[in-house]
């Protein structure tokens, strides 16, 4: 936790940039030029989470940090004093818009939730429009954090899905290939996969895991370590392969080689991986919780049945996300191209794209 000097010292940075912007004068409205307040990586650099989407619309919209009439803030990465830069923005006549991805409430953040809700609650006061990531984002956001004086949409994030496609596996005997993808801060994500793997083995299935992203949970050696415990104790070390970080390049090479993608966290408002594990054709068993019923539906994966609570995580069963696995291979292919078409028909980044211009042209109008 940042201490109340250093604080200080990001929101007048904030400040400074926002008065530069402010000094460059009104921006002409003929064209749509954005800012998004943090520096957005390359397609070929590593990126997770609500940083993904950005390097698809900083293609479309460049950043324009000076010189810009849309100011465009994703709310997981937020920029060091956000408040102020979308105030300086409206007061050069700049439209603020916002994409929100959830809320902090007690069992995902723990004490001080309030705190860092307010800054976004702020930014909803601000906002022109708000695209929420799914309905379940909007339904934590008007409890946790409050209402939005904008126009509000329900757009969920996106994949290239002539980028990532399905690519058939050999036709030789090798084992159930799962997947967990995304990064593992939870211990619980990783725990409920590498069981309900070990249920499966135990079952009489010859399954195999990949496990992707960092293990965030405690300090990456301890981490490791406490994973490599788990592993020996389930007699499935062999079994379990921990890639690490990738790129969005490395992405559909590592979903194409699953058959079924596990996705293990609790209330997930939309998570890209997700997305991306449909557009290649892979059936995902997951928490029903969150967004993920909104993403999957009823014919492109399963989900486990959770209680649903805001005041602790819900770890999915190991048996039961097992039992679920065993559902979705024996109908595989149906599964597959359930997957493939919903992420064609519903979350195609041209869409998204698409949907963004509209929103930013009707602003600007």
């Amino acid at each position: 936790m940042l201490s109340p000097v250093a604080h200080a010292a990001r929101v007048a940075r904030a400040h400074a940039r926002g008065l530069r912007a402010y000094l460059a004068g009104r921006a002409p409205t003929d064209t749509v030029r954005v800012a998004y307040g943090i520096d957005v990586p390359e397609p070929d650099e590593p990126a997770v989470g609500g940083i993904v989407k950005l390097q698809h619309l900083i293609q479309e919209f460049p950043d324009t940090p000076h010189g810009f009439n849309v100011l465009y803030l994703v709310s997981s990465r937020l920029p060091d004093g956000a408040v102020a830069l979308a105030d300086w923005a409206r007061r050069r006549g700049a439209r603020v818009v916002i994409n929100q991805n959830g809320a902090a409430y007690p069992a995902w953040y723990g004490k001080g939730w309030e705190r860092v809700n307010q800054p976004m609650a702020a930014l909803l006061m601000r906002a022109d429009h708000v695209f929420y990531q799914s309905e379940f984002c909007r339904a934590s956001a008007n409890r946790w954090i409050g209402p939005t004086q904008g126009d509000i949409g329900i757009l969920y994030n996106a994949v290239d899905t002539e980028r990532f496609v399905p690519a058939r596996r050999p036709e030789r005997q090798r084992p159930l290939m799962l997947l967990l993808g995304g990064s593992q801060d939870q211990w619980y994500r990783f725990d409920s996969a590498v069981r309900a793997l070990a249920t499966l083995v135990r079952s009489g299935v010859d399954a195999a895991l990949i496990v992707t992203g960092r293990l965030g949970w405690k300090p990456a050696a301890d981490a490791r370590v406490e994973a490599d415990r788990l592993l020996s104790e389930l007699g499935i070390a062999e079994r379990v392969e921990l890639v690490g970080t990738y790129t969005q390049q490395e992405a559909p090479a590592i979903f194409n080689r699953a058959d079924i993608v596990l996705h293990t966290k609790y209330n997930d408002p939309c998570p890209t991986a997700v997305i991306e594990a449909l557009s290649c054709g892979r059936p995902v068993v997951y928490s029903n919780s969150g967004g993920l019923p909104e993403l999957v539906g009823t014919d492109a994966g399963i989900g486990v049945g959770t209680e649903h609570t805001w005041d602790r995580d819900v770890p999915p069963d190991p048996v039961a996300l097992a039992e679920a696995v065993s559902r979705v291979h024996a109908q595989l292919p149906a599964y597959a191209v359930a997957a493939r078409r919903r992420a064609v028909e519903r979350f195609d980044v041209r869409q998204w794209i698409t949907r963004h211009r509209q929103v930013f042209q009707g602003l600007l109008a």
